[in-house]
């Protein structure tokens, strides 16, 4: 997106300079070999010099000779520059105001023409004095996209601090996430040279899978932002809170995570730590309050590990039989998942308490099923496991050295020996 900023920058001083239709299509074809790409504008170009000399165009695409797809392309782009920009003829690149309706970013064919540029010393980046506007606008990446984003910033001078609000919604079907953030970026300059600077980031954003549930959202980011070859976040300190919203059931919750987050060909964030405990009434959290250390990995599909403890088991979960109720000790326990990003794909958790140990398998949206139910259906929750403990007291009578399986079906099934 820098990159295309310098060139409409560029492109519109060129334009202002030799606005004869003639030697625009003569000047789009010098520019864009030596950009390596194919420049149109469309329609009926608009200039005015009076006061500050502003330039509308229309139909704008770049695209990479011969490639089907634009890298750009936007309906209207506005920008209005003081007349010491168009006086140095390129050497400054200091403008007054962008305006940019409909853009379109196609990022794999950005990444390629990026890819193709040969290395420069000078990086510079275009100030915005009267802050810039994008309405409509789209990003679209391999299997996701952004729609609707909308920009709005009062002021963006590279070597100065930068505050936008940004609205969008993501979109990686079967899921989409409306958003709503504030962004700060302390010195966008230092990006460019690959130099790390402050970034914050608030604001809302649901989480919504289809009709089947969704989980708004209030955010918090702060991190150093470095783009390289990847962007990279490290350490991010993210903070979370949420409710989990599916038919009549609400859970809600808070969630702290603190790590490197990595964004290239996957979203990577590992090592870091977790923190997560719930938000509802006293003995109806179903949330269980722990720690532990994450490792996720997102790209087709979700991979994540949970290595930590849980303070103590929910009062809400359904209740221990003795003696393990009686111990008040931490839980150990290992959650392993890999699959679609909705959590619908099996899940494992091991979980354990001096010599009692219990694993099972489960996916993630029959459990909250269950929960919402659980009055009027199995006691048991919708999982199948194995339960090995020395000891166990039901209805007044002690057994010793269980090892007892539970299955997953209709009756709620337990095998024991």
């Amino acid at each position: 997106m820098l990159a295309l900023l310098l060139v409409l920058a560029l492109l519109a001083i060129a334009l202002w300079l030799l606005p004869s239709p003639r030697v625009t299509g003569l000047l789009l074809g010098r520019i864009g070999a030596s950009l390596g790409l194919e420049l149109s504008v469309g329609g009926t170009s608009e200039y005015r010099l009076r006061g500050t000399p502003t330039l509308v165009l229309r139909d704008v695409v770049a695209r990479e000779p011969g490639a089907s797809t634009p890298l750009f392309r936007a309906s209207r782009v506005f920008l209005s520059l003081p007349w010491s920009t168009l006086r140095a003829r390129g050497a400054v690149l200091d403008a007054t105001r962008l305006e940019l309706e409909g853009p379109v970013v196609d990022l794999p064919a950005l990444q390629h023409w990026l890819a193709t540029r040969p290395p420069t010393k000078e990086k510079r980046l275009p100030g915005f004095r009267d802050g810039l506007r994008i309405r409509d606008g789209r990003l679209t990446g391999d299997g996701w996209r952004i729609d609707d984003i909308a920009i709005d910033a009062q002021r963006f001078q590279p070597s100065m601090r930068f505050d936008a609000r940004v609205r969008g919604r993501y979109v990686a079907a079967p899921l989409s996430v409306p958003f709503d953030l504030s962004v700060s970026l302390a010195r966008p300059d230092a990006l460019p040279q690959q130099r790390a600077t402050g970034l914050g980031i608030a604001g809302t954003l649901t989480v919504e899978h289809g009709r089947d549930w969704r989980m708004p959202a209030t955010l918090a980011l702060s991190a150093p932002l470095r783009i390289a070859d990847i962007v990279q976040l490290a350490p991010a300190r993210i903070g979370l809170v949420a409710r989990y919203e599916a038919g009549s059931t609400r859970v809600p919750f808070a969630l702290g995570v603190r790590g490197p987050l990595r964004f290239g060909d996957a979203i990577v964030l590992a090592p870091a730590t977790l923190a997560l405990h719930g938000r509802a009434a006293p003995g109806t959290d179903l949330v269980p309050a722990l720690r532990a250390q994450v490792i996720l990995a997102w790209q087709q599909r979700l991979v994540l590990q949970l290595r930590g403890t849980i303070a103590q088991w929910p009062s809400a979960w359904p209740a221990l039989p003795a003696p393990l109720d009686a111990s008040h000790a931490p839980l150990p326990f290992a959650l392993d998942y890999a699959g679609r990003v909705d959590f619908s794909d099996p899940a494992t958790l091991a979980l354990s308490r001096e010599a009692t140990h219990f694993d099972a398998r489960f996916r993630l949206p029959d459990v909250v099923a269950w929960t919402d139910a659980a009055e009027h259906g199995s006691p048991l929750p919708p999982l199948d496991g194995r339960l090995v403990t020395p000891r166990l007291d039901i209805g007044g009578v002690r057994l010793d050295g269980i090892e007892m399986d539970v299955h997953d079906d209709d009756t709620g099934t337990v095998d024991g020996q």
